[in-house]
């Protein structure tokens, strides 16, 4: 078997059996093929696609160049949660204590963010010792004991996938459904939960842009996982406008702690009760949705979701303090305001925000990252101040940029202003 022969076959439309797959991965964690052929491998994948069993046994061959996690030592139904990506989505932060104070035991391998969508690691860093490079033991201790934990991707499970996604960063290749299906699924079959369910974004600030992608990807994604016998629930989010009102890794931390304290409704507590719902239906404590919706909403109403994440932040080293004094966190040095005169001549309204040109301004702040190298700072990042359909005058203030470069707040100031609609008065950023 041949390398070359298995791109010029796919290249040429035709499918692979799961031996060529498993040859190519295996091959190239081995480093016996090199990066340029696995880089010719994946564009053909791009343009030629794969079928659900090329696509299956691609996921099936990554999952097993590394470990598989272990949880047969706790009690009851483990359950995972992944969602593909947005901007101001700390779902799993909120998801996670209520679903663990009904009773789910919640397992969640996270990574750190990369370009405008932020990571739930890099969130919950934001809190001063919070720690997810724990250990094995430790993390099946806190499943067991606090009901929810959250661990960073380790260098021993998947490793096809830390090879893989660093060729596609730089070759084209990420949003192919193929290549996101195998490594985000290979990913949560190694977690090796019972149950999983898969939050799919679509929209402006999304990895898939259409409702119609999101579904052949949801579609995908649930084979791969019931052919390796998990139960799965998809829920499909719109992310064309940002999740909140706090953009940043400080900024969505406090979000989601005001959300748990049953301080925020609308649309971030929708979701993320949803979510929940759903975790709690798989691990049977409830009967269905509607059931789980209301245990989920009771543990808000009752304070335990809100002791179950002071509890997890304990768990893992972090400064449970943080409930109630924010200022725990580091806080930015500088802040810049954009207001209503800067979007618009006259009183206006606003019609619509980009979720993409707001993580873009984000990131610009220095709460994410364009390279993964990158630094971040925790204490950056943007609160919105106003929604779509709320009126505004030309001195309120629309917006406000966190940080320490002014710099770079003022580099993200345009980016801001551009992602802000207006509906009475086109300005000259349409």
């Amino acid at each position: 078997m041949k390398m070359y022969d298995i791109i010029v076959k796919k290249r040429n439309g035709k499918s692979l059996t799961e031996d060529e797959i498993r040859y190519l991965v295996n091959g190239y964690v081995k480093g016996e093929i090199p990066d340029y052929q696995m880089s010719a491998f994946l564009m053909t994948l791009y343009f030629q696609n794969m079928n659900e069993d090329e696509i299956f046994y691609l996921t099936d061959a990554m999952l097993e160049s590394g470990n598989t996690l272990d949880w047969s030592g706790v009690e009851g139904i483990t359950v995972d949660k992944h969602s593909t990506g947005g901007v101001g989505d700390k779902i799993s932060i909120i998801s996670g204590p209520v679903a663990a104070a009904v009773g789910c035991k919640v397992v969640k391998m996270s990574g750190r963010g990369l370009g405008f969508t932020g990571g739930t690691i890099d969130k919950l860093t934001a809190i001063p010792g919070f720690n997810t490079d724990i250990s094995l033991e430790e993390f099946q201790k806190n499943v067991k004991t606090v009901g929810f934990s959250l661990i960073s991707q380790r260098d021993d499970i998947v490793k096809a996938d830390k090879l893989i996604y660093a060729l596609r960063d730089v070759t084209a290749t990420v949003d192919t459904i193929p290549l996101i299906a195998s490594s985000i699924m290979s990913k949560k079959l190694a977690s090796n939960a019972d149950a999983i369910v898969l939050d799919i974004k679509y929209g402006d600030g999304a990895l898939m842009k259409l409702l119609k992608n999101a579904h052949n990807l949801g579609d995908v994604m649930k084979n791969i996982a019931e052919r390796k016998g998990k139960k799965v629930q998809l829920v499909y989010s719109d992310m064309s406008e940002p999740l909140g009102m706090e953009i940043g890794n400080r900024n969505e931390i406090i979000e989601a702690i005001e959300v748990l304290k049953g301080n925020i409704k609308g649309r971030l507590f929708e979701e993320s009760i949803e979510i929940a719902s759903r975790m709690i239906c798989l691990c049977n404590l409830s009967k269905n949705a509607e059931e789980g919706r209301k245990l989920a909403e009771e543990t808000i109403e009752n304070g335990m979701a809100l002791k179950k994440f002071k509890d997890f932040i304990k768990a893992q080293g972090g400064n449970q303090e943080v409930v109630e004094d924010y200022d725990i966190m580091k806080n930015p040095k500088y802040s810049r305001d954009v207001r209503g005169k800067q979007l618009s001549e006259i009183d206006d309204v606003i019609e619509k925000i980009s979720a993409e040109k707001i993580g873009i301004a984000s990131v610009k702040t220095g709460a994410g990252r364009s390279a993964k190298d990158d630094l971040i700072d925790f204490s950056a990042g943007v609160t919105l101040r106003k929604k779509t359909g709320d009126s505004f005058e030309k001195n309120d203030i629309i917006a406000t940029l966190w940080g320490n470069d002014p710099e770079k707040l003022k580099d993200a100031e345009s980016y801001v202003i551009d992602a802000f609609k207006t509906g009475k008065f086109k300005n000259s950023f349409d």
